[in-house]
């Protein structure tokens, strides 16, 4: 990560992100670690993007789930109990949210390239839904 993608984070990370992570840990209802692999969310030539983007692509699609999934009481146990930790990445370039999101053994994690499709947000939260409620 060079010198632009560590500015870009560090400002991020002060600017949106904590207000961002906030809005997860209370729509899931439970303090959950969340690991997120900066380092791999960057292309250089889209980096003008990005604070656009990465809210659409990764974290509002998980407010929106956990606050649908979250609506009752058995909606919030089962969201206490099945996750543990949220894994925010781009390993495999996905754009397609069928295969952006995981879980397994408590673990959530997304996939998913930092631009592509990223207005597609209520695709993405509603097969987040569907993955989580399928795994609960």
């Amino acid at each position: 990560m060079g010198l632009k993608e560590k500015r870009f984070t560090k400002i991020f990370q002060e600017e949106q992100f904590p207000d961002l992570q906030q809005q997860i840990l209370e729509a899931l209802g439970n303090e959950v670690p969340m690991e997120i692999e900066w380092e791999t969310l960057f292309e250089e030539r889209f980096i003008h993007l990005y604070s656009e983007t990465y809210p659409k692509i990764y974290f509002i699609p998980l407010i929106e789930a956990f606050k649908a999934i979250g609506v009752d009481d058995l909606g919030k146990e089962a969201l206490k109990e099945g996750i543990h930790k949220i894994v925010i990445c781009n390993k495999n370039d996905h754009h397609n949210p069928e295969r952006a999101y995981t879980i397994s053994e408590g673990v959530l994690t997304v996939d998913h390239s930092p631009v592509l499709n990223a207005d597609k947000v209520e695709e993405r939260i509603s097969v987040l839904q569907q993955v989580i409620e399928n795994s609960l």
